[in-house]
């Protein structure tokens, strides 16, 4: 009897350790949004991103000790609509959308109501998904790149049609977040399995990378995400369309052969 009840205690300890994880992420994403009015716009940057981080882990977290729970999964949502829809939306809007008056803060809105209806899909559809894609670019992903501009230009002077290019980028993913371009998960990459030793060697120069040079790092990274999406989509429908190509010919050589 003691053992089932020290038993019970861990399993409630082990439900406690990924939720900690998401407060931490939404702890974050509240923290951006005060740093982003006091207009330190780099520190807001890097909470954003440390928030995308510890969202990241709370998930692994939950499914290494099999103490995933549809509590888990709302609060995560909620979580990650103040991390990473409201608190990107609000420091790209102060940081390069404000010298467009009211489409601004538009464009800005849009970005949120983009980030709660991926949100909201993801949860609807999370037990029917591939696990090796994400349907839309995730919202932390969409937020994160948001961050890393910010955090590797926090000074620069942003007016008139440079403005305009950030509500046309801003307005963009959130497009790419409610869109059906699949951007691969990594969730494969699970840590109790076995994987080449070569995997390493990326990883190292990641973090190598980040090390050196954080602002040049997570832009690059940002941005090789941001286009896997649509070279995977090009050459699938390139590929399709040669195997195509190729059954065509077979089928017109095939009497012929006869």
């Amino acid at each position: 009897m003691e053992t089932m009840n020290r038993t019970r205690r861990l399993r409630r300890g082990i439900y406690l350790l990924p939720t900690m994880f998401t407060v931490g992420n939404l702890f974050c994403g509240f923290f951006s949004l005060v740093r982003t009015f006091r207009g330190e716009f780099d520190q807001a940057a890097v909470l954003i991103i440390v928030a995308a981080v510890l969202d990241g882990i709370d998930g692994r977290i939950a499914r290494l000790t099999g103490t995933v729970s549809p509590f888990g999964r709302e609060f995560d949502s909620l979580a990650d609509i103040v991390s990473f829809g409201i608190a990107p939306a609000l420091l790209v809007y102060h940081w390069a959308l404000l010298p467009l008056g009211r489409i601004g803060w538009l464009v800005a809105f849009l970005y949120v109501v983009c980030a709660a209806m991926r949100l909201a899909r993801f949860n609807i559809r999370s037990s029917q998904a591939d696990r090796r894609y994400f349907t839309g670019l995730p919202s932390p992903s969409a937020g994160a790149g948001i961050a890393s501009v910010a955090f590797a230009f926090p000074s620069l002077t942003i007016a008139g049609w440079l403005s305009g290019l950030f509500a046309f980028a801003v307005a963009g993913l959130g497009l790419l977040m409610v869109g059906r371009l699949r951007y691969p998960s990594f969730k494969q990459l699970g840590l109790r399995r076995r994987h080449s030793f070569l995997i390493v060697l990326p990883l190292a120069a990641m973090l190598v990378t980040i090390a050196i040079h954080p602002e040049l790092a997570l832009l690059l990274l940002f941005l090789l995400y941001l286009f896997s999406a649509p070279v995977l989509y090009v050459w699938t429908f390139l590929r399709r369309g040669y195997a195509r190509g190729g059954d065509r010919e077979r089928a017109v050589d095939g009497p012929a052969l006869r």
